[in-house]
Order: structure tokens, then C-alpha cells, then sequence
């Protein structure tokens, strides 16, 4: 029973760690802009096919192939495949703030909810006319053999996840609070207006935000893909679950969010241990009771209206 409460907790970790980035590229943007992107869960599923159909092209393969066959791409294609989908990503995430984002900032009504959920839904279907709603078994970059250690089976792309995650937790924090472009982006999220007449370019900061965002959910589909195959509606869920991962740890505290991430991991493969059919009862459950009692989540700040 130990052996399996620790995998669990390992795989939930695991798992956590995507959430997490996801949570933190939601929170990236609240703060700054007030916005949220509501098409997130795409954005993850396309980075893992970008990052696919890079493989693919240095392979020697079709973009549209849907297997990898006997073909293992080493360190250096995985490499250059991480950085494709970092990069179409922070583009993509650049356009969605351009189009569906700025023109509708600051205007009355919730527009940009609906050109957000519409640039999801239009990457989605450019996605399912190219490659199809087949999912597609990705290779790790370190391989997919099974690591014993205590009794517990672990995956290398388990840990690398893990890894990943905490590693730009600690350095979104650094760049937070001891850079120049940090402090214009915690300017700009306490307030626009006076950050502008102090001489930050808020529009700049503003799209970095959107970039980084999108980055970190096409690396959280870069991430999952070895582990839970490359699909189209892979992220619908992670985007759903870092969400809520991000409305339990504080939409307004970035660091609330990345625990906020872990715990509903962890969280999520404990139930799943227990009963499956219940987890995601039991993972929304626990959101709703969190926000009953602390409506701006567990690390978020209460905000004080003056009149």
C-alpha cells in the first residue's frame, strides 16, 4: 500500500508539474492585463503538435504522419522540436493578444472571452484537418524506460516534467523580483495608467505576457505528449484542470498557482488510487469547496473596492 501511495503521489507530481505551468501562464496574464486566454487548453494541445510535426521534419517524415515507426529522434531533434514549439507558441500567443485581446481591452462587455474562445476553436479545427483527431504516441526525449527506485516505477519523462516545472517556477520568481522586467510587469499589474506615466511600455509588457504565457502551455503540451499520447482534446482537460489548479492557488499570486498546480495533481492521483470513476467528481468538488471559503483562492489577495 506505501509503494502504491508513493507512485501515485510521484505520477500526481508528475502530472502536476504540466498543471502548474499551465496555472502560471493564467495567472501571467490576469495579472498584467486582467484577461484571460479561454482558448489555454488548445494552446497546449497545439504546442504538442508543433513540437510533434518538428520531430517529424527532422525525422525526414511528412508533417501529417501520425507515427514515428521505428524512427527514435535523438537529443538534438528533441532540442530543436522544443524550441519550435516555444517559439510558433509565443507567436501564436503574440496574435491572439494583437487580434482577439487588445482591440477589445477596456471596452464594455466581455468581447475578448469570445475571440479567445474562437481562436481556440479555429486552431483546433486548422489542427484536425491537418493532422486528424488520431492521438499520436510521441518518444521521449530520454527514452521510456522504466526507473525503480524504492519500489516505484518512475518515467524518465515523469521526472524530466517535474524537473522542468520547478525549475521555471524558481526562475519566473527570480526574474519577478530581482530584474528590470519584472518589476515593469508587477508595475503594470498594480496599475496601467500610473506604470505608463513612469515610462513603462505597457503595451510591450503586456504582449511578453501573452508570449510567455502561451509558451509555457505549449511547453506543458511538449511535456505531456510522451506520457499521455499527442491528441487535439489532450487539452481541453490540462487546460480545465491548470485553471483550476491556478483559481486554488490565487489567479493574483503566480506562486499560488504553481501550488495550486501540484496539489491538484497530487490531489487528482490520490482519488484516482482510490476510486477512478470519482476523481473528477472529487478534483471539482475540492475546487468549489476551496473557492466557498476563499473566493480569491488559498495564496490569492482579497480585493478591497474604495468608494
Amino acid at each position: 500500500m506505501a509503494e502504491a501511495l508513493l507512485q501515485a503521489i510521484i505520477s500526481g507530481l508528475a502530472v502536476g508539474g504540466a498543471y502548474a505551468l499551465v496555472a502560471l501562464g493564467f495567472s501571467i496574464t490576469f495579472t498584467t492585463t486582467k484577461t484571460l486566454n479561454f482558448s489555454h487548453g488548445e494552446f497546449v494541445s497545439a504546442g504538442a503538435f508543433i513540437g510533434m510535426s518538428a520531430l517529424f521534419l527532422v525525422l525526414g517524415l511528412p508533417v501529417t504522419s501520425t507515427t514515428f515507426g521505428q524512427a527514435m529522434p535523438g537529443a538534438g531533434a528533441q532540442l530543436v522540436a522544443l524550441l519550435a514549439a516555444l517559439g510558433v507558441m509565443g507567436l501564436l500567443g503574440w496574435m491572439l493578444y494583437a487580434i482577439g485581446v487588445r482591440p477589445f481591452a477596456g471596452r464594455p462587455g466581455m468581447a475578448w472571452v469570445m475571440s479567445t474562445l474562437g481562436f481556440g476553436v479555429i486552431l483546433q479545427s486548422i489542427g484536425l484537418a491537418i493532422w486528424g483527431p488520431k492521438p499520436v504516441v510521441v518518444p521521449g526525449p530520454l527514452g521510456d524506460t522504466v526507473i525503480r527506485l524504492l519500489g516505484v516505477g518512475i518515467r524518465p519523462q515523469e521526472i524530466l516534467t517535474l524537473s522542468v516545472a520547478v525549475v521555471i517556477m524558481i526562475g519566473f520568481d527570480w526574474v519577478m523580483n530581482r530584474t528590470m522586467a519584472g518589476k515593469a510587469m508587477r508595475a503594470v499589474a498594480a496599475n496601467g495608467n500610473v506604470a505608463s506615466l513612469m515610462g513603462i511600455n505597457t503595451n510591450a509588457v503586456m504582449i511578453g505576457a501573452f508570449v510567455v504565457s502561451s509558451a509555457l502551455a505549449g511547453l506543458s503540451g511538449f511535456l505531456l505528449a510522451p506520457i499521455a499520447q499527442a491528441s487535439l482534446f489532450m487539452g481541453l482537460t490540462v487546460g480545465l484542470k491548470g485553471f483550476s489548479g491556478a483559481m486554488i492557488g490565487g489567479l493574483s499570486n503566480p506562486r499560488g498557482c504553481v501550488i495550486g498546480g501540484f496539489v491538484l495533481g497530487v490531489f487528482e492521483s490520490l482519488v484516482n488510487l482510490w476510486q477512478a470513476q470519482w476523481r473528477e467528481v472529487a478534483v471539482f468538488a475540492l475546487v468549489i469547496l476551496v473557492l466557498a471559503f476563499r473566493p480569491t483562492g488559498l495564496f490569492g489577495k482579497k480585493l478591497v473596492e474604495k468608494v
